[in-house]
C-alpha cells in the first residue's frame, strides 16, 4: 500500500495517478434531484451487499473500491445515474451496457451502464458488478 504524502489517501499502486483536490459527496449532490440521490444511495447499498467498498469523491467523478478503484460513478443525472466499470476484455453479449469503449493504448475496456430505476440493478448487473471486483481479488 503506497499513501499519497500530500491527500493522504491509500493506494496500491505506489505513487498512484490521482487528484488530490478534496471533494465530498455532498459537492456531486448540488442541484440534483432526491431521485438521483436515492439511485446513489441504492447503487452503493447493493455494492456494499457484494464486498466492502470505499467511496471517494475526486475532482471529476466518484471512484468505487478498497484496495484500487473497480467502478466509477461518472454522471449523476436529473434521473439517473451513469457507472463505469472498466475490465480487461471487452464483454459484448450483455444488455445493461450503453456503450463499451476501450481506453487508447491500454488492455482497458469501460463498460458503461446507466441506471434510471432502482430494478436496473438486476442479477446481470450484479453479476458485472461482482466481476468489476472479484477482478482484484476483494470478493
Amino acid at each position: 500500500m503506497w499513501t499519497c504524502p500530500i491527500c493522504e489517501r491509500e493506494f496500491f499502486n505506489t505513487n498512484q495517478v490521482h487528484s488530490c483536490w478534496e471533494r465530498n459527496l455532498g459537492d456531486f449532490f448540488k442541484g440534483k434531484s432526491d431521485y438521483t440521490v436515492e439511485l446513489f444511495d441504492h447503487f452503493i447499498n447493493e455494492y456494499l451487499q457484494i464486498t466492502p467498498i470505499k467511496v471517494c469523491p475526486t475532482k471529476s467523478m466518484i471512484a468505487l473500491g478498497l484496495k484500487t478503484n473497480f467502478a466509477y460513478v461518472t454522471q449523476l443525472g436529473k434521473n439517473f445515474i451513469d457507472v463505469v466499470f472498466p475490465f480487461d476484455e471487452i464483454y459484448a453479449d450483455n444488455l445493461c451496457f450503453t456503450k463499451i469503449k476501450t481506453v487508447p493504448g491500454t488492455n482497458q475496456h469501460n463498460h458503461y451502464f446507466r441506471m434510471y430505476f432502482k430494478e436496473d440493478l438486476n442479477d446481470e448487473v450484479k453479476g458485472f458488478m461482482r466481476m468489476a471486483s472479484s477482478s482484484l481479488g476483494l470478493t
